[in-house]
């Protein structure tokens, strides 16, 4: 699966995830086989890009299927979209959802020796709130922490961003601190304003409340609001998954890369991040997503077929293209983790 921008869409291609509408309604359906004139009334919507399948067979793991991630993000969208400043009783109805979520991840097989392969997304904050809970039951699950504070770990990520409800600055897919001083300021509110406008309601419990205040806290002190350093572990989780997915959606920050932004966690764990955490979450978080194009220090370009369950940096890449740039008609598949002198240089956009 990769994403492609609509004008770079010639017709044929086939759709790995549905389309939707911004209220959630199946526009083109996962499997639909785009025509020209699907292609033309999509650009008409504003629909700048779409889920693509690769040709070649792969074996993408995800956090949550498809459709029960889309179940998911239609029900916190219209939770979220009922809540007033002064009314939050119906944002209760989010704590079920997080349970079913925690459930949805524990009926798997073998969730906790997995390798995920996390996807760079549109800035959309319902999907990245449903990413944030499932990245955070994950990480929690590593650092075998109790199930009681797994709820309100996860309750607390669906909730995290409440806040940004009350913001009209455009913060996507742009870097806020280059925004103007004053809006700035307001932007770095946001977790103020949504821990106030829970503090007084009786079912959330006071560890998810401030787990919404302390998000965006860092190790140093350079976070926000509170410019803290004696940071709640549950806190600490949710931080480095809100990093980590702000990143690849862009959300406050230009969109990056998964690899870069793993790169990010890594380069600060100990510094901005607790290094335990971190080290959970890159133990499941795929630093090459399937059907990622790649390059090796060999100049061979592959695509990324599958994880290797103990090495999250070393896939099984299908080469497709030499070192020459000629095309390779039959299969060379390589497995990264037992190859010592081959690695991946760097991911590419697409190829032709």
């Amino acid at each position: 699966m990769k994403v492609c921008k609509i004008e770079d869409l010639s017709g044929g291609e086939v759709l790995s995830r549905a389309v939707l509408t911004s209220n959630y309604r199946i526009l083109l359906a996962e499997g639909t086989i785009l025509r020209k004139e699907y292609i033309e009334k999509l650009n008409e919507l504003g629909v700048s890009e779409v889920y693509i399948r690769d040709q070649i067979n792969t074996e993408e793991v995800v956090l949550l299927k498809n459709k029960m991630e889309i179940d998911f993000k239609d029900k916190v969208r219209t939770v979220m979209e009922k809540h007033t400043y002064t009314d939050s009783k119906e944002l209760v109805e989010l704590s079920k959802v997080a349970d079913n979520i925690i459930n949805n991840i524990l009926e798997e097989e073998e969730v906790i020796e997995r390798v995920y392969d996390i996807k760079e997304r549109s800035e959309d904050l319902y999907e990245h709130s449903i990413n944030i809970c499932s990245m955070a039951i994950l990480t929690s699950l590593k650092m075998k922490i109790p199930q009681k504070k797994i709820h309100d770990i996860s309750v607390a990520s669906l909730l995290h961003d409440l806040g940004h409800r009350y913001l009209i600055i455009n913060y996507a897919n742009q870097d806020v601190n280059e925004l103007p001083a004053i809006e700035l300021a307001e932007y770095k509110k946001h977790p103020i304003y949504g821990y106030s406008a829970l503090k007084r309601e009786p079912w959330i419990s006071e560890l998810s409340k401030t787990i919404i205040l302390y998000h965006h806290e860092k190790l140093d002190g350079s976070g926000y609001p509170l410019r803290a350093t004696d940071i709640p572990l549950e806190a600490r989780i949710v931080n480095v998954c809100d990093s980590f997915d702000e990143m690849i959606c862009g959300i406050g920050c230009k969109r990056t890369r998964v690899y870069e932004a793993i790169e990010h966690l890594k380069k600060n764990k100990n510094i901005l991040y607790d290094g335990r955490i971190v080290d959970a979450f890159l133990q499941f978080a795929a630093v090459y997503p399937v059907g990622s194009y790649v390059l090796t220090n060999e100049k061979e370009i592959g695509i990324v077929l599958r994880q290797n369950k103990n090495n999250p940096d070393k896939p099984f890449i299908k080469i497709i293209f030499d070192d020459k740039g000629e095309r390779i008609l039959h299969d060379i598949v390589k497995d990264l983790s037992v190859i010592s002198n081959i690695y991946i240089e760097k991911v590419i956009e697409d190829i032709k």
